[in-house]
C-alpha cells in the first residue's frame, strides 16, 4: 500500500513553518530569519520512502495585507487551503493563543489536521500544556504534537502522525525529485536571505532579489542577480560606504550558493530603484510574484 498526498503548513507569521520544512526534508530548501514575513512564496518539497511520498509545503505567514505583494502572498495560502490533503496547524508555543485560534479557525479546513506546538526548548512545561490544554478545546485540536522544530525534537513523531493521516495513492513526482522548483529561485532566495541577516527595521521587506542569470559552466555556477529597492536612499544603503556592505552581502551570499549548490559559485549583484515595486503588478510579475 502506497500513501501520497500534499501536506500543507499554516501558521502565523514567525511561527517557525520554514524551519519545520527543513527539520522534516533535512536539506536546508526554505530561507530562515528571526525576522517576521520572511516566506513570500509557496515552496513545495517531496519526502520519500520506501511506501510513501510526502509533498510537503511551506506557506507565507498569514496577515492582512498591506501591498499587493501581501495579496498574491496570501494568494499562495489560499492555493495551498485548496490542495491540502493534511493540514499542520503550527502554533509558536509563546504566540497569543487567541490570535492563534482565530487565524486558524477562519482556515475552515475540510482536511486531516494536525496542531503542532513549536518553539518548545524555549518554553516550560507548564506555559507547554496550557497552551495545549487551550487548543484541545478546538474543533481542530483533535491531535496536538508539541516539538522544537530548530532541535529536531519530536519531529519522528509528527511525520509518524503524518503518515498515518495520507491517503493512499500513487507518488505525484519522480522519488529522486527534491523539489518542483529550479535552482535559480533558491538562488535568489539565500541572497535575500542575507540581506534580512545584514539590514535592520524595513529595509529587507522592501527589497527583493531577481537572477538574472543562472549559468552551470565546467567549473563553477555563474549567478548575476539584482537587488531591487524601493528609493535611492536604500540603494545607498545597499552598497554602503565604498561598496563595502554590497560586498560582504556578496561574500555572505556567495559562501552560501556554493554549500548549497555544492560547487564553486561566481556572483555578481547589482541595485536598482524600482519605486513602489510592492504595489505594481508589472514589477511583481516580473519578480516572480
Amino acid at each position: 500500500m502506497f500513501k501520497s498526498g500534499f501536506v500543507n503548513i499554516f501558521g502565523r507569521p514567525n511561527a517557525g513553518k520554514s524551519t519545520l520544512l527543513n527539520a522534516l526534508t533535512g536539506e536546508k530548501l526554505a530561507i530562515i530569519s528571526p525576522k517576521v514575513q520572511t516566506t513570500r512564496h509557496r515552496i513545495k518539497v517531496f519526502i520519500n520512502g520506501d511506501d510513501y511520498q510526502i509533498i510537503l509545503s511551506d506557506t507565507p505567514g498569514i496577515i492582512d495585507p498591506e501591498y499587493k505583494l501581501h495579496e498574491k502572498m496570501m494568494r499562495a495560502v489560499k492555493s495551498s487551503l485548496e490542495d491540502a490533503d493534511v493540514a499542520i496547524l503550527l502554533a509558536d508555543v509563546y504566540d497569543d493563543a487567541e490570535k492563534m485560534d482565530k487565524v486558524f479557525t477562519q482556515l475552515h479546513l475540510k482536511v486531516p489536521v494536525i496542531l503542532v506546538l513549536n518553539k518548545i526548548d524555549k518554553a516550560g512545561t507548564e506555559r507547554v500544556e496550557q497552551v495545549r490544554t487551550f487548543f484541545s478545546t478546538r474543533p481542530y485540536g483533535k491531535e496536538i504534537i508539541a516539538i522544537s522544530a530548530l532541535h529536531n525534537r519530536h519531529t519522528d513523531q509528527l511525520l509518524k502522525a503524518i503518515l498515518d493521516k495520507l491517503p493512499e495513492g500513487d507518488p505525484f513526482y519522480d522519488p529522486e525529485d527534491l523539489t518542483d522548483l529550479p535552482q535559480r529561485f533558491f538562488a535568489g532566495e539565500l541572497i535575500r536571505e542575507k540581506i534580512y541577516e545584514l539590514f535592520e527595521q524595513e529595509l529587507p521587506y522592501q527589497t527583493t532579489v531577481v537572477v538574472r542569470e543562472f549559468q552551470e559552466k565546467n567549473s563553477l555556477t555563474k549567478i548575476i542577480a539584482d537587488v531591487v529597492v524601493n528609493r535611492e536612499s536604500q540603494k545607498g544603503i545597499i552598497l554602503g560606504e565604498k561598496g563595502n556592505m554590497i560586498k560582504k552581502l556578496g561574500t555572505l551570499s556567495r559562501v552560501s550558493l556554493e554549500e548549497f549548490l555544492g560547487r564553486k559559485v561566481f556572483l555578481e549583484l547589482f541595485v536598482k530603484v524600482r519605486p513602489k515595486w510592492r504595489e505594481n503588478d508589472t514589477f511583481l510579475k516580473e519578480y516572480g510574484y
